[in-house]
């Protein structure tokens, strides 16, 4: 069996990733129509979409359910799994970082016995100790984790930030960078052996896609400095 299996994160980054494989060569009709269905699949390609839970990408991928995968990387760096990440897809594009109240720029030392709300335990775990190299109570939250610090629970929250709008108006701001986030694509180390014959020349076709949009985004924004 030479299908070859995506798995997607459910939601925008599905939609952005689906528009990127129709413009590096797919047919990707089949999975453009509203449905409910999880598993959307062209038997005239071979190719079958996974629509999954962004937390289960990597699992799909690691275990080999699915030979490629779409994820972003706060995912990858919370599951820890060792999958070949291949490219860098720019989308979803944020930022994963340290917040708090204003009066804690540059005096996040001065927190004693720290504590940190986040859905991202093993991001904030690790930076903590292996950058900051000091260990804090970690308080899993599960959403809404700005309201933390502004009811007492915690001093310091580590959560994705895309425009910074959410913090500003809880009156947060960002302490610490801790990683640039984005879309990557992910595959099965053996699906990349079992399956080089399908695999390499869709990446192939995806690099030079990226690198396009890239090309065109260059000549863009230099056209408006010089209309500026």
């Amino acid at each position: 069996m030479n299908t070859l299996t995506i798995a997607l994160s459910k939601g925008r980054l599905a939609d952005q990733a689906i528009e990127l494989f129709e413009e590096s060569g797919l047919d990707c009709g089949f999975a453009k129509e509203k449905s409910r269905r999880l598993i959307l699949t062209d038997e005239r390609q071979d190719i079958r979409f996974i629509m999954a839970k962004p937390a289960d990408v990597p699992t799909y991928v690691d275990y080999g359910a699915a030979d490629i995968g779409v994820v972003g990387k706060d995912t990858l760096l919370e599951e820890g799994r060792k999958l070949y990440e291949v490219l860098n897809l720019g989308f979803g594009a944020c930022r994963m970082c340290v917040c708090g109240a204003p009066e804690l720029v540059g005096r996040i030392d001065t927190i004693p016995n720290k504590r940190v709300g986040t859905k991202y335990p093993n991001i904030t775990r690790a930076y903590f100790e292996d950058r900051r190299h000091e260990s804090v109570e970690i308080i899993k939250l599960n959403g809404s984790v700005e309201l933390a610090p502004l009811i007492g629970l915690a001093e310091l929250i580590v959560d994705i930030v895309e425009s910074g709008r959410t913090l500003e108006e809880n009156g947060l701001v960002v302490l610490e960078d801790i990683a640039d986030i984005s879309a990557r694509l992910v595959i099965n180390r053996v699906s990349l052996k079992m399956k080089a014959a399908r695999i390499n020349p869709l990446v192939n076709a995806i690099r030079g896609r990226l690198a396009e949009r890239a090309a065109a985004e260059l000549l863009l924004a230099k056209q408006r400095g010089e209309q500026a």
